[in-house]
């Protein structure tokens, strides 16, 4: 998911609102059917919520929701076009709904990590956590090989 809302605070504060707390229970390994009311109510108390619709559109994704996630996935596009994240997301709503477009957005993930190397690690972890929850996730391995597709797949 998106690590883009770090608390002002030291590393033992509290998350100070939805969206952080939210993404916190995220972390400590809260599932994507627990977490998908929160995500829908922040988007819309905040439907600019850039982050948000990515994290919303992740957990449809995790929940095999992938209409629910094309939708959220645009939107986060949309708010959030240069987020490799949220075109991940899309990516992978795009292909489990044989939406075309997919090529396009893969290669616009693959220039954005080109011109900001210090993101793919957090694209490599969020395609690791990915597996880890949802172990049968076939789309989300073909798409990691085509983005990474000289290292382990």
């Amino acid at each position: 998911m998106v690590d883009d809302a770090i608390p002002a605070g030291g590393p033992g504060d509290e998350p100070r609102n939805a969206f952080e707390q939210a993404l916190a229970a995220y972390r400590k390994g809260g599932s994507a059917e627990e977490l998908l009311p929160t995500f829908l109510d922040i988007v819309r108390n905040s439907p600019n919520h850039g982050a948000a619709w990515t994290c919303l559109c992740w957990l449809q994704l995790l929940a095999s929701r992938p209409l629910a996630a094309l939708k959220s996935g645009r939107m986060a596009v949309r708010l959030s076009p240069q987020d490799p994240q949220a075109r991940l997301n899309l990516s992978l709503a795009m292909l489990e709904t044989n939406t075309k477009g997919v090529r396009e957005q893969i290669q616009k993930i693959q220039k954005v990590l080109t011109l900001s190397p210090e993101l793919t690690e957090e694209i490599r972890q969020s395609m690791v956590d990915g597996l880890e929850r949802r172990g049968d996730w076939e789309t989300l391995r073909k798409v990691k090989a085509w983005i990474f597709p000289s290292r382990d797949s």
